[in-house]
C-alpha cells in the first residue's frame, strides 16, 4: 500500500513537471515566432537614415530621431524623479516608521497601486501635471506622469530588499558605534542594493514600453523637431509605433517593425547597465 502511494506521488510529481514544461515551451515558441517575424520585416529597414531621420509621410524618408531623443529624455528624467523618492519612502517605511494599522494601511495601499491600470495615472498625470500646474504637453509632465506609474513597483520591491538585510549586521553596525543613519546608509542599503535594483530594472521595463499615460499628457504623433529641454513637447518611440501600425500602407507596417527593435535595443541597454550596477554592489553578508 505505501508503495503505491509513493509511486502515485512519483507519477503526479512527474506529470506536473511534463505540464509546466508544456506551458513554458508554448511561451518560449510563441515568442520566437513573434521576434523572427518584427526581425525579418524590421530589420530591412533600419539603417542611419531611420535612425536620425524625421518622420514623414513617405515611408523610406521616415525617421525615428525624435521619438528615441524623447523616450531617452523621459526615462532618464523618470529615473531621477522616482528612484530617490521611491528608496527613501521604502527606507522611511521600513527603518523609521513605527508598526501600527497607519503604516500597514499605507504598505497595504502601495502594494494595490502596483496593479493599478497606467491609464488611470495618465488621467491623473493629465489633471495634476498639465493643467493644475501648467506643465503642458511637456518632457516634464510626462516624466512625473511615468514617476506614479513605477514609484510602487519601486517602493515595494526596495521594501522586501530592506527585510532581506539581516537583524545581526545592524546590530554589529550599532556596536561599533554608528548610528542609525550611517547604519542604513552604509550598510544596510549597500547590502539591499541588488534586490532594489531588480525592482528599478522591472520599473525601467514598464516605463519604456508605457504608452497610455504619455498619450493623456499629450505626447505628440508626429512632430518636426527634436525636444531641446524638459519644458519642450515631445513624443516617444511606442507612441510611433503605435502611429505606423495605424497607417494602411504595408511599408508603415515594417517601419513599426524596425520601430520595436529600435525599442527593444533601448531597453536591454538600460536593463544591462542597470545588471551591471547591481552586480557590482552584489556582496554577501553572513
Amino acid at each position: 500500500m505505501v508503495s503505491k502511494n509513493i509511486k502515485f506521488r512519483k507519477f503526479k510529481d512527474k506529470a506536473f513537471h511534463i505540464l509546466i514544461f508544456m506551458i513554458t515551451s508554448i511561451g518560449i515558441i510563441a515568442l520566437i515566432v513573434l521576434f523572427y517575424n518584427i526581425f525579418s520585416q524590421g530589420f530591412p529597414w533600419l539603417s542611419k537614415t531611420f535612425l536620425t531621420g524625421m518622420p514623414s509621410m513617405f515611408p523610406k524618408k521616415t525617421g525615428v530621431y525624435p521619438g528615441l531623443l524623447g523616450s531617452l529624455y523621459l526615462i532618464v528624467l523618470t529615473m531621477l524623479i522616482a528612484i530617490p523618492v521611491g528608496l527613501g519612502c521604502a527606507i522611511y517605511l521600513e527603518e523609521y516608521a513605527k508598526d501600527n494599522k497607519l503604516t500597514r494601511f499605507i504598505k497595504i495601499n502601495i502594494s494595490n497601486l502596483a496593479g493599478t491600470p497606467s491609464i488611470v495615472y495618465g488621467l491623473l498625470g493629465l489633471a495634476i501635471f498639465v493643467k493644475a500646474l501648467g506643465f503642458n504637453r511637456s518632457i516634464l509632465a510626462g516624466a512625473l506622469t511615468m514617476s506614479l506609474v513605477i514609484l510602487p513597483i519601486i517602493i515595494v520591491s526596495a521594501q522586501e530588499a530592506l527585510k532581506t538585510v539581516s537583524q545581526t549586521v545592524r546590530h554589529g553596525s550599532y556596536a561599533m558605534g554608528a548610528t542609525k543613519w550611517q547604519t542604513i546608509r552604509k550598510i544596510v542599503v549597500p547590502c539591499a542594493l541588488p534586490g532594489i535594483m531588480t525592482g528599478v530594472i522591472l520599473s525601467i521595463s514598464r516605463a519604456m514600453g508605457e504608452t497610455a499615460p504619455i498619450v493623456m499628457v499629450g505626447a505628440f504623433t508626429f512632430v518636426s523637431a527634436v525636444p531641446s529641454g524638459i519644458m519642450d513637447g515631445f513624443t516617444a518611440i511606442p507612441i510611433q509605433i503605435y502611429d505606423w501600425i495605424g497607417r494602411p500602407q504595408e511599408d508603415f507596417h515594417n517601419i513599426a517593425a524596425a520601430g520595436i527593435i529600435v525599442l527593444l535595443s533601448v531597453l536591454l541597454t538600460t536593463n544591462g547597465i542597470a545588471i551591471i550596477i547591481r552586480n557590482k554592489f552584489q556582496k554577501s553578508y553572513d
